[in-house]
């Protein structure tokens, strides 16, 4: 009889970054979203992930709050009167009372605890893409390797694909300023090949997660 797959619910999951990754290390994954996601490849329920009423029916909970309110751009964004929400620390109070292993995943300025942080440039991906992932267990880092690349956009104006050894992409723009790289060029950088390019925009390389759950199948292991 073959092992039972360990079931991990993915809240916010967007259009599933992360639960490939999860996917990819042996979990049965289910993710969660107040919006549709139409591109997302495993099991979908549509819902407020901080009102699921269901978390006790997994064995792990990653979530990845918006991003928004913890960006860089923020403050600026906010003196034109913009708002964000912030959800970290009410995500968090869920996740510590559902009593599971847990992975909260954010931008490196969120206000996460202790978290570890993994890039592009460990997994040999073509981004570089920075980001903290909290948990309430263990999780080791992998070793970090020196960024000897520049980081580029493709010009519009030079149609040549970019993507080879000597750059890393910037997932970023909306495509019409002249300096956004196109969209296969960021699938290729990510190990996405699914998104479109809002998605993948706001989308973690599965290569972290799957990392991340080679670690968490040991967690749940031992809990038993």
């Amino acid at each position: 009889m073959a092992d039972v797959k360990p079931k991990l619910l993915d809240l916010f999951c967007g259009a599933g970054g992360c639960s490939t990754g999860y996917a990819q290390a042996g979990f049965d994954v289910t993710g969660v979203d107040l919006n549709d996601q139409p591109h997302y490849p495993f099991r979908f329920v549509q819902t407020n992930a901080l009102t699921a009423k269901f978390l006790g029916d997994y064995d792990a909970i990653h979530a990845s709050p918006p991003c928004q309110n913890y960006c860089w751009s923020a403050a600026k964004h906010r003196a034109k009167g913009k708002t964000y929400p912030d959800l970290i620390g009410v995500t968090r109070r869920l996740l510590i009372d559902s009593g599971k292993p847990y992975i909260i995943e954010n931008v490196p300025t969120a206000p996460l605890i202790n978290p570890t942080y993994l890039e592009g440039t460990m997994f040999g991906l073509g981004v570089i893409r920075r980001r903290g992932f909290e948990t309430n267990w263990w999780l080791p880092k992998p070793m970090y390797r020196k960024r000897k690349k520049p980081i580029i956009q493709q010009s519009k104006k030079d149609p040549k694909i970019f993507m080879k050894k000597s750059a890393y992409c910037s997932v970023a723009g909306n495509g019409g300023n002249g300096w956004s790289c196109r969209l296969a060029d960021w699938q290729k950088a990510m190990g996405i090949d699914w998104m479109n390019r809002t998605e993948i925009k706001q989308a973690i390389p599965p290569a972290y997660t799957k990392y991340i759950g080679k670690y968490l199948k040991l967690v749940i292991k031992a809990i038993g």
